[in-house]
C-alpha cells in the first residue's frame, strides 16, 4: 500500500515520467522506458530510479502483474500543475502576477478556444478586481518596499 504525499515536489526529470503515466492512465515500466529512452535518451536504470522515487513520494502506485510492473498515479495532472503554478506564484511579488500571466500568454501559442476561455475568465475576474494588488513581501524582498525605506 502506498502513501499519498500532499503536494510533493516533483523534479523536472520526474515530471517527464509523470507525463507518460498521466497520458496512459495505466502503463507498464517497459512502456515508460520505451517512450522516455526515445524522447530523453535516458538509460533504463535512470528511468527505473525515477519510477522508484515517484513511488516513494507516493505520487505513483505500482503493482505487479506476472513479470510486468504496472504504474498508475495518485495525483491528477491538473492538481500537480496547480501545485506547480502555486509554487511559482508564491515565489514572486503579488503585484507582478498579472505581468507574469501576461508574459506567459504572449510567449505561447494558443488556440481560439484557449483565447475564448481566457476572455471569459477575465470577464468574470473583473467582478472581483481591485484597484491595486497588495504586496505581501517582506520589507526589502521586492521593489515595492524599497521605495518606502526611511518613511
Amino acid at each position: 500500500m502506498s502513501t499519498i504525499v500532499v503536494n510533493p515536489h516533483i523534479t523536472d526529470a520526474e515530471w517527464e515520467v509523470m507525463r507518460v503515466v498521466w497520458a496512459n492512465g495505466r502503463v507498464t515500466s517497459k512502456e515508460i522506458i520505451s517512450i522516455l529512452k526515445e524522447k530523453m535518451d535516458w538509460k533504463q536504470a535512470t528511468i527505473k530510479t525515477l519510477l522508484g522515487r515517484l513511488v516513494e513520494k507516493g505520487v505513483l502506485n505500482t503493482e505487479r502483474e506476472g513479470r510486468k510492473f504496472i504504474y498508475t498515479t495518485n495525483i491528477e495532472e491538473k492538481e500537480a500543475v496547480g501545485n506547480y503554478t502555486d509554487d511559482i506564484f508564491n515565489r514572486i511579488c503579488r503585484k507582478n502576477v498579472g505581468n507574469v500571466v501576461g508574459s506567459i500568454i504572449e510567449d505561447h501559442v494558443l488556440s481560439f478556444d484557449d483565447i475564448q476561455r481566457l476572455e471569459e475568465i477575465l470577464e468574470m475576474k473583473k467582478t472581483f478586481a481591485v484597484e491595486e494588488v497588495d504586496c505581501q513581501c517582506a520589507e526589502g524582498q521586492c521593489e515595492c518596499h524599497l521605495h518606502h525605506h526611511g518613511e
